[in-house]
């Protein structure tokens, strides 16, 4: 009787074993009906019937663009890099070495002020340090001390019509927290965009080997920076007046001009589009650059860009918005 149990007991435990290694996947078992997506058994073709819904890929409302596209044929321009995409309908009109890494000038102080809009407060009142001075030979500088302050607002709009360098300085130490750190929220909000071509390594685009982007990345920043609203009002002004205050409380007036020539009616778009707005930028490294969100009689949108022109960066900028 004792043996009999203990027989029973052996055969009970590798019954167990061999359910627990079905059931746990352990062993090489062949199965009579593979997986088929087609088939109306299969999990995929279940859900699939059931809900029609499908996830939109990262560039379902972009442009997207992979090599040179010629345009009209006539159209031939000098600068290094240049595109002519459609917002409403994401068309490719034109593109010359879009993804080519090169100097974006002040072209980066659309990224300055997207960061800044994302996680600053436009009455936020900002205090210059000694970062502001900034030494470089043809700088453009509003002429900002220690101890001056202005509210975001007023900086942004400084710093996007006239160019200001200290002023971008300005918003990043006081948007950021410090330079540094405000230049890596711009790095990671340009991988966020996809635009996997870009470094910064400052918020003005004074000249820098490590500081390069593309046409295409470009396009993608502009792209998300006029959602907001205030981007797209300052980048439509032609001239802005205001008042901020030195470290003593004294008032310092500034009275400045757009540097978008199309806005100061000193070049002319096509007759059939125009000027929104946009930003300039020139280095010696980066050469005349041009970005802009134009119309055309429709009132459909246009972002172009222009890196690496000579001083014709209007005229050639003209010759591209004629593709629209």
């Amino acid at each position: 009787m004792k043996y009999t149990n203990r027989k029973r007991k052996s055969i009970l435990l590798c019954t167990i074993m061999a359910l627990f290694c079905v059931l746990t996947g352990c062993g090489r078992l062949s199965y009579d009906m593979p997986y088929d997506a087609d088939s109306s058994v299969s999990c995929f073709n279940v859900v699939s019937r059931q809900d029609s819904r499908v996830a939109a890929p990262f560039a379902s409302e972009i442009c997207v663009v992979t090599g040179d596209v010629a345009g009209s044929g006539n159209l031939n321009l000098e600068a290094k890099a240049a595109i002519l995409f459609s917002v409403n309908d994401n068309r490719v009109l034109y593109s010359k070495n879009a993804h080519e890494k090169l100097h974006p000038a002040s072209l980066t102080k659309v990224m300055t002020a997207l960061v800044a809009l994302q996680n600053g407060r436009l009455d936020q009142v900002l205090t210059a340090t000694s970062s502001v001075n900034i030494t470089e030979p043809g700088a453009q500088l509003l002429g900002l001390k220690t101890g001056d302050t202005m509210t975001l607002d007023q900086a942004l709009r400084i710093m996007l019509l006239f160019s200001s360098n200290d002023v971008a300085m300005l918003v990043a130490e006081g948007v950021g927290g410090s330079v540094d750190n405000f230049v890596e929220m711009m790095n990671q909000e340009a991988r966020r965009l996809g635009a996997t071509n870009t470094n910064f390594v400052n918020p003005h685009g004074l000249t820098n080997d490590e500081h390069k982007t593309t046409a295409y990345d470009l396009y993608l920043i502009f792209n998300e920076a006029i959602k907001y609203e205030t981007f797209r009002e300052i980048i439509q002004m032609s001239s802005y007046q205001t008042t901020y205050y030195d470290a003593n409380g004294r008032e310092k007036t500034v009275d400045k001009q757009t540097t978008n020539l199309f806005l100061r009616g000193d070049r002319q778009a096509p007759a059939n589009v125009t000027v929104i707005g946009g930003k300039t930028g020139t280095t010696s490294a980066a050469g005349h650059c041009l970005i802009l969100l134009s119309r055309d009689v429709g009132g459909a949108s246009y972002i172009s860009v222009i890196l690496k022109s000579d001083d014709t960066v209007f005229e050639e900028m003209a010759k591209l918005l004629g593709e629209i």
